[in-house]
């Protein structure tokens, strides 16, 4: 078994030998895989296993591709829009079958493997115990109907390893995830005897083409000398070598993507290259489960396809792997899609510390003249109280960074404590790279990745690394943004709405405010409820057209004025004959629905009117429920002539009063009256007695998770005491 290093080379699993016990229980796991790869006829498959905190997922192991090609996943967030998280988030299998679905609904994954597949990927459950993921792949299908393995067949290998997960934990030897995914060895190729191997070979160099042969990991395993000479190398220095690496034309990232297609596709390829001028080569690859072979042919400049890859001169340095493309477009799409600063710091600590093989990472912004942490992982608190709050003046690499612009990279401790003898260092870190994140010209913080070893940065990487510090800069200031606003918003609603719900003996009232554009927190939905004396009370509700700035400005000229109204006793009819002709007077171009109810606590009685709200849903004391039936008034701001009819209801110890905006039962597809009765359903299903509070709560958590709600939902519950 090996891992997979950050050059790509494997060396030894762990850094330590695991125990015994852990050896048979990884032994058997990577078995079961082998096993379900057969079974299911695919040609690839991987095991992801939940890490110790359950929030993320860690590649553990792969058959039939390399790890390496799945390195945007070694580690995932539970809460990442990628198929093997959602299949332990949502526990089910999720299945796509064509490239195409695989981009339209998961456009990062289809960014980090944009090759001609498809994947399944399985929840490893025991009961409703969830371990991890397995992932299986195979090739992709343009066509409809069914292809790729039997999904029964497919949960049913989940089923097994979740099995084998759930004994080893149960007998004290979990498997968890290891420090480094593995790649299990391809399967011995079927033995030849010397002369059908020697045959083999003269019958290869008697082709007029050249021919040669890469294993999974991209190394030439074969090279006849035809193929040696067409590719301007010798038999001895090409074997074991990947072709992007050993041959000096070939480090345009396109050929590797043209092996990594064949690997993970099993189709077979071809294009032309020009490794000198006015000489062009065709490569014709046949994949299979062991590795790929090519045919390499001279071919006609004129027929050479013009999508064909273009030759450069050899650029300084080493060119960036493919991968490592991939890697950074990957985290690209997953920045973009960062919202918050909380996300953006998720993200760097949960998805990036893995997918560049560091130990830690700590996150600095810049704010007030000092360096403030916002978000770390595997530092010590100790050291990080140490920079937090640190001037910008301070000398530490992590605060220089940022003054000069310029990453600094330091491969060991010796290197760093040359350059600063006075940095406080935390035990077991040998290398760090310190990246400024600059948006648009403004230093917005710093990052820093630290590892267990000596790093030696090569070019390539120091290049990865820089740009992937620029598309954090971006994120974390639209972040930033995104989260001052929201804070705003928050504040503006705060101030829209009662701070509290009045104190009155005998009443248990509970109100829920709910917008429904994410990110605004505000909307044209309010809700009151004024104490007017000792055993009087007025209950408002309404809806004002739109959920935006605009609509939330306007509540903040109506609801004062209906407040006012009802703390100078007004009666139902006469409040909101007042707030109409104000509306009308305005004439701010919306519409506004209102419910207004005054509420005779000693008289247990209530007086109800409407314009054009919904009407409130009352449950009996005996627990029935029933949509209450109000004459209809006329919409606030429409007609100054309008009037409003009252209807006086009996309020019964026991009664519960439930006013809400349309947002909590309208639904696409289903009539509003139907809706309501659905309501009233729910409350009389409801337990009781139970505080109100609970009860709003239980109300908007079955709003949410019924349908998705184009509309803000504001709710005011009133419950009135039982007798005695």
């Amino acid at each position: 078994m090996c891992a997979i290093r950050e050059d790509g080379a494997a060396q030894p699993y762990g850094s330590s030998p695991p125990s015994p016990a852990e050896s048979v229980r990884r032994a058997e796991l990577d078995r079961l895989l082998e096993l379900t790869v057969r079974d299911t006829g695919v040609h690839a498959g991987a095991v992801f296993l939940l890490a110790s905190d359950r929030q993320a997922l860690r590649l553990e192991v792969t058959a039939g591709i390399p790890a390496e090609y799945l390195a945007p996943w070694f580690g995932v967030a539970l809460s990442s829009p990628v198929p093997v998280a959602e299949a332990v988030r949502e526990r089910r299998l999720v299945w796509l079958g064509d490239p195409q679905e695989i981009a339209r609904r998961y456009p990062r994954a289809a960014i980090a493997l944009p090759y001609h597949h498809a994947v399944a990927a399985a929840p490893i459950l025991t009961g409703t115990t969830a371990w991890g993921t397995l992932l299986l792949i195979w090739p992709g299908s343009d066509t409809a109907g069914p292809a790729g393995p039997s999904p029964e067949r497919v949960r049913a290998a989940g089923r097994r390893l979740g099995r084998l997960l759930r004994d080893a934990a149960g007998t004290g030897h979990a498997v968890s995830p290891g420090p480094a995914p593995r790649s299990l060895p391809q399967p011995p190729a079927p033995k030849r005897g010397p002369a059908e191997a020697q045959a083999a070979a003269d019958f290869v160099e008697r082709l007029p083409e050249g021919s040669c042969s890469l294993d999974l990991e991209g190394r030439f395993t074969y090279v006849s000398a035809t193929a040696a000479a067409l590719l301007g190398g010798s038999v001895p220095d090409l074997i074991g070598t990947r072709p992007w690496q050993s041959l000096p034309w070939c480090t345009d990232p396109a050929f590797e993507d043209h092996y990594r297609a064949a690997v993970v596709s099993r189709e077979p390829g071809y294009y032309t290259v020009m490794p000198a001028p006015d000489r062009w080569l065709a490569f014709e690859l046949y994949p299979d489960g062991s590795g790929v072979s090519v045919r390499i042919s001279p071919t006609d400049p004129g027929g050479a396809s013009q999508a064909a890859p273009a030759r450069t001169g050899m650029p300084p340095g080493e060119p960036i792997r493919l991968g490592e493309v991939y890697r950074v477009l990957h985290l690209a799409a997953a920045l973009s899609e960062a919202v918050g600063v909380g996300d953006v710091v998720d993200l760097i600590t949960e998805e990036m510390l893995p997918a560049f093989g560091a130990r830690t990472v700590a996150l600095l912004a810049a704010e007030d003249g000092r360096m403030h942490v916002i978000g770390c992982s595997g530092y010590h608190p100790r050291l990080l109280k140490q920079f937090d709050g640190a001037p910008l003046t301070c000398p530490a690499p992590a605060v220089r960074v940022l003054a000069t612009g310029v990453p600094s990279f330091f491969a060991t401790s010796e290197e760093l404590s040359r350059t600063c003898p006075h940095v406080p260092r935390q035990d077991g870190l040998h290398a760090w790279a310190f990246l400024p994140l600059i948006a648009s010209g403004r230093p917005v913080g710093s990052c820093v990745f630290a590892f267990d070893r000596p790093h030696p940065f090569p070019a390539r990487q120091r290049v990865v690394f820089t740009a992937l510090a620029g598309l954090i800069a971006q994120a974390l200031e639209r972040a930033r943004l995104y989260d001052t606003s929201k804070e705003l918003a928050q504040t503006l609603q705060a101030a829209l709405l009662p701070d509290s719900l009045p104190d009155l003996p005998g009443l248990d009232a509970a109100a829920r405010y709910l917008p429904s554009v994410r990110g605004m927190d505000i909307g044209g939905d309010f809700y009151d409820l004024v104490r007017v004396d000792d055993t009087t009370a007025a209950a408002v509700i309404g809806d004002v057209q739109g959920h935006n700035v605009t609509a939330a400005a306007l509540v903040g000229r109506i609801r004062p004025a209906i407040r006012s109204q009802a703390l100078a006793g007004a009666t139902p009819a006469h409040a909101l004959t007042q707030a109409n002709r104000l509306l009308v007077d305005m004439d701010p171009g919306r519409f506004v629905s209102c419910l207004y109810a005054h509420l005779d606590l000693a008289r247990h009685r209530a007086v109800l009117a409407t314009a054009g709200h919904p009407p409130p849903v009352v449950r009996h004391p005996d627990g029935h429920a029933a949509v209450l039936d109000l004459p209809p008034g006329l919409l606030l701001g429409i007609d100054p002539d309008a009037d409003y009819p009252s209807t006086g209801i009996p309020l019964a110890p026991g009664t519960v009063l439930a006013l809400y905006t349309d947002g909590l039962v309208e639904t696409p597809g289903v009539d509003l009256d139907d809706a309501m009765s659905g309501l009233a359903a729910q409350l009389a299903r409801a337990a009781w007695p139970q505080p109100m509070d609970r009860l709003a709560t239980a109300l908007i958590d079955h709003a949410r998770q019924t349908a998705t709600r184009t509309d803000d939902i504001a709710l005011l519950l009133i419950g009135l005491a039982t007798a005695g």
